[in-house]
């Protein structure tokens, strides 16, 4: 395959904003173990944006997407839009931005979300189900999602395991978002992560519903399910965005290790771009 060309759906700048719940004095409980297993010591200091976006254009990743996150009501803990808007607009042309509120703050959550798009220029929502501590079809994520199709934007959803020990594994569960699936089928749900460990539910959810899109960020290629890898090529193909959730792992150790996926090329340039690309309605 020659050289791809990437857009990264999930990745974290390296600033010292952005890097606060990975900062070992401020670290959330859920981050603390990835520290380890990824072994991303020295990938979770501050460093120029500069330099972040040289090492992806080194691995080919063109544009990636960076999120804000509100999780105030259950951590304390708040990521404002302001500041991911402000780093889309030094990077217009690398980054986009997906706003985070909580919904817990109900229609203050609505408005915020209204603003950081129609103000701040972001392009999507970010939630995390189990840092909220609610399920994906939550009905406090339903003003959300209703202002998201008014909007038409976007809803990305950590869909998958957590490793946080005080918050239950199931807030990640897919068949959660099958629910949302069914209410409203005019929302893109990015089910980030894939799924993991839900696999074949995962699968389900998505083989049912169109607007459901499978996000792999977080999981090396190389560790890809094979029940999962095993439908890119057919029913998956025009709804897998690639991710690394860089700092987890580096750029180019994500683009190469997928690059040696036993999938079609035609595959690995919807999912490496093209998918992405129709989503987040770049004209190309």
């Amino acid at each position: 395959m020659e050289k791809p060309r990437v857009i990264d759906f999930r990745v974290v700048p390296r600033t010292k904003e952005c890097l606060g719940s990975w900062a070992p004095d401020t670290m959330l409980p859920a981050h603390k173990k990835y520290v380890e297993m990824y072994r991303m010591h020295d990938r979770i200091t501050p460093i120029p944006l500069d330099e972040q976006v040289d090492m992806m254009r080194q691995a080919g990743i063109v544009k990636a997407v960076i999120n804000a996150a509100d999780i105030e009501t259950t951590h304390g803990r708040k990521l404002p839009n302001e500041i991911i808007a402000r780093i889309v607009n030094d990077y217009p042309d690398v980054f986009i931005g997906f706003a985070g509120v909580d919904p817990h703050k109900g229609m203050r959550a609505v408005r915020e979300l209204e603003d950081a798009v129609v103000n701040l220029g972001l392009r999507g929502l970010n939630v995390g189900p189990f840092f909220h501590r609610l399920y994906a079809n939550d009905k406090r994520y339903y003003p959300l999602y209703t202002k998201a199709c008014e909007m038409e934007i976007p809803v990305i959803l950590h869909t998958s395991v957590n490793f946080d020990p005080a918050t239950i594994m199931d807030y990640g569960n897919p068949c959660h978002l099958d629910e949302v699936a069914c209410h409203f089928p005019e929302l893109t749900l990015i089910a980030s992560h894939a799924g993991w460990p839900w696999i074949l539910p995962m699968v389900a959810v998505a083989w049912r519903h169109d607007n459901v899109v499978l996000e792999i960020s977080g999981i090396k290629p190389r560790f890809l399910h094979p029940e999962l890898l095993q439908f890119f090529d057919t029913i998956l193909q025009d709804r897998v965005l690639f991710g690394t959730d860089y700092p987890l792992y580096e750029f180019k150790e994500g683009v190469d290790d997928f690059t040696e996926l036993p999938l079609k090329e035609k595959t690995k340039r919807k999912i490496f771009y093209h998918n992405a690309a129709r989503i987040l309605k770049l004209a190309d």
